[in-house]
């Protein structure tokens, strides 16, 4: 009897595994999968609440990305910003299941002297509709953005280059020292904004980096929010490093992370070395591997964070 197949799952799978994506992409053809954009507007910033904590101020503060959605955020703002010289920023990127009220990593930079900001991503935090418990948002959000030709995708990474036009509308930051930190699906994020803006001088990627079909691979590991159409034949992880060369680019990875595997990891970063090289930054990245399974850590990759975006001139 001849084998046939029923499962829609298994032949994702087998399409995704696959595909075989170019080890070069342009920063032209990942506009394109972008799609289309929406039309800036003025940010029109206002700060709601102040609140001192010892050596910097948060501002929880909202502005518009675009006519019809604003983005609330969290500003990190390191006692006497406003005097001597304008110094580094970091957007601060969360993954799924935190948001900007709940990731480590903001005050921890901003202690260390950088200005931070911290936004929801459409869906989440403030920005979270309430669905039925058998809906997941990320995957409705997709349903909605396909019926007017976009994706959610797009949409974040949209947003979070409206952050950095914001940061760099500081005067007490230096726009040319702008970097991004995400975890997770922050961390998918942040590679594909750096990938694409060049105004991240430099990203940390924590639990992020490996490969579109090694994380594929996780059943219901990639969601609504995590794709744009036709990727996997277009770009993977290692093009993506590569369009960031020769900014400085570091990497967290757990030990036993199963959704973004440690080898695939390794095995992406090795591939985008030559880019750098070319570019002139052979140690241009760097890997730091903590223990555990999907998590942010930091104490080693905030620190080199904060040094690279110290030293750039």
């Amino acid at each position: 009897m001849k084998h046939r197949n029923f499962s829609p799952w298994a032949y994702w799978r087998l399409r995704v595994d696959s595909a075989t994506p170019p080890p070069v992409v342009s920063r032209e053809r990942l506009v394109q999968l972008l799609g289309r954009l929406p039309a800036p507007v003025d940010p029109d910033l206002e700060v709601l609440d102040v609140e001192q904590r010892e050596g910097y101020r948060v501002e929880r503060v909202v502005f518009d990305a675009e006519a019809a959605m604003s983005v609330p955020a969290l500003l990190f703002v390191p006692d006497g910003a406003e005097d001597g010289e304008p110094r580094p920023a970091v957007l601060a990127i969360h993954g799924h299941g935190t948001t900007k009220e709940t990731i480590t990593w903001p005050p921890r930079l901003a202690e260390a002297g950088l200005v931070v900001l911290a936004p929801d991503l459409r869906g989440f935090g403030e920005r979270a509709d309430s669905t039925p418990d058998d809906h997941y948002h990320c995957d409705v959000d997709l349903v909605n953005g396909v019926l007017v030709g976009t994706t959610p995708f797009a949409q974040n990474l949209w947003d979070m280059a409206r952050c950095i036009d914001v940061l760099q509308s500081m005067p007490y930051v230096d726009r040319d020292r702008v970097g991004a930190c995400g975890w997770s699906y922050g961390g998918i994020v942040t590679l594909f904004l750096a990938a694409w803006d060049e105004r991240v001088a430099a990203a940390l990627v924590s639990c992020a980096v490996a490969s579109i079909a090694s994380s594929h691979r996780m059943p219901w590991n990639l969601c609504g929010s995590q794709v744009l159409p036709g990727m996997a034949d277009e770009l993977d992880h290692a093009s993506l490093v590569a369009l960031i060369a020769p900014r400085p680019l570091i990497v967290e990875n757990a030990e036993d992370d199963l959704t973004f595997p440690l080898d695939a990891a390794k095995a992406t970063l090795e591939q985008a070395t030559p880019a750098y090289a070319a570019a002139g930054a052979p140690g241009g990245i760097q890997l730091f591997v903590i223990d555990g399974d999907h998590r942010f850590d930091g104490t080693d990759s905030l620190p080199a964070l904060v040094q690279v975006l110290s030293s750039i001139s």
